[in-house]
């Protein structure tokens, strides 16, 4: 698989001066836990990033719940934590791969290539009696040099503009009776974008892990591989491991709206869907 690396190929490069392992464990209800538990125990020569704190700025007006972070603030977070050109990035969490998706597609977005998602859960690292250790690493300073890519990202007017395009595919990553507006426990208005399709992220699961790439095409195979898919979830956070699913599945023209349904939901004019 493309974008996911197995527990045994991080065993084999944890001392790969050439490898940063980053731990993106977080729970939105306690966001102070996942660094808390990164102190307690993580995988050997990992560092931590936080979701809030480094993979996302300061809530505004619009932008949703989790905007895009400052690039020069992460791009300073990963040159301090020694990731350059030259180094492979993998990232992992407890959350099947929601906050360490999230990582994953921001180094896309930087223009880093070299960056993958761990196909497993802390928790079974763990139960599995892997390596682990408490100490933070002491890692050289390199510099990372971002290259935007700009095309991958779609901001609320480009939606806006393609929801009645059919040469573009709306998915919607959350749970169904969130996209349905039955129930809505976060955002303050229910409902989805008009046109959008449901694919709940967790469908890319089994047993915590993911599914290999037949699996990830049949899931897909009513989106035709023509198209521009363009994901959103609550915040953009969920969107992104729908986003590597598709990739594994072979789709190439895949954008994040970012701000996703905590932002559409910022203006009054945009139109709502439900059931």
């Amino acid at each position: 698989m493309s974008n996911i690396k197995s527990f045994e190929w991080v065993l084999e490069n944890i001392d790969n001066p050439n490898v940063r392992i980053f731990d993106c464990r977080f729970q939105l209800h306690d966001p102070a836990a996942g660094a808390k538990l990164y102190t307690e125990e993580h995988l050997p020569n990992a560092f931590y990033m936080d979701l809030e704190k480094d993979l996302s700025s300061e809530i505004q007006e619009h932008g949703g719940r989790h905007p895009l972070p400052d690039i020069q603030k992460l791009t300073e977070k990963l040159s301090r934590l020694g990731v350059d050109d030259l180094v492979t990035v993998v990232a992992y969490d407890d959350q099947n791969g929601a906050m360490a998706s999230r990582l994953w597609w921001l180094m896309k977005y930087l223009g880093h290539e070299d960056v993958f998602v761990l196909n497993g859960n802390f928790s079974s690292w763990k139960e599995q009696g892997l390596p682990l250790d408490t100490a933070i690493s002491a890692i050289k300073r390199r510099n990372f040099h971002p290259s935007i890519q700009k095309h991958i990202v779609a901001s609320v007017e480009d939606v806006k503009a393609k929801l009645d395009n059919p040469q573009t595919i709306l998915i919607d990553s959350r749970e169904p009776n969130r996209y349905l507006g039955i129930e809505e426990p976060i955002d303050k208005i229910s409902g989805h974008i008009p046109g959008a399709v449901n694919y709940f992220w967790q469908e890319s699961f089994e047993n915590g892990l993911w599914k290999n790439q037949a699996h990830l095409e049949k899931r897909f195979q009513n989106i035709p591989k023509d198209k521009e898919v363009i994901v959103y979830c609550g915040s953009g956070v969920t969107a992104c491991p729908n986003i590597l699913s598709l990739k594994e599945a072979g789709y190439e023209n895949v954008l994040l709206y970012a701000g996703s349904w905590s932002d559409w939901i910022t203006y009054s004019d945009n139109p709502i869907s439900s059931k």
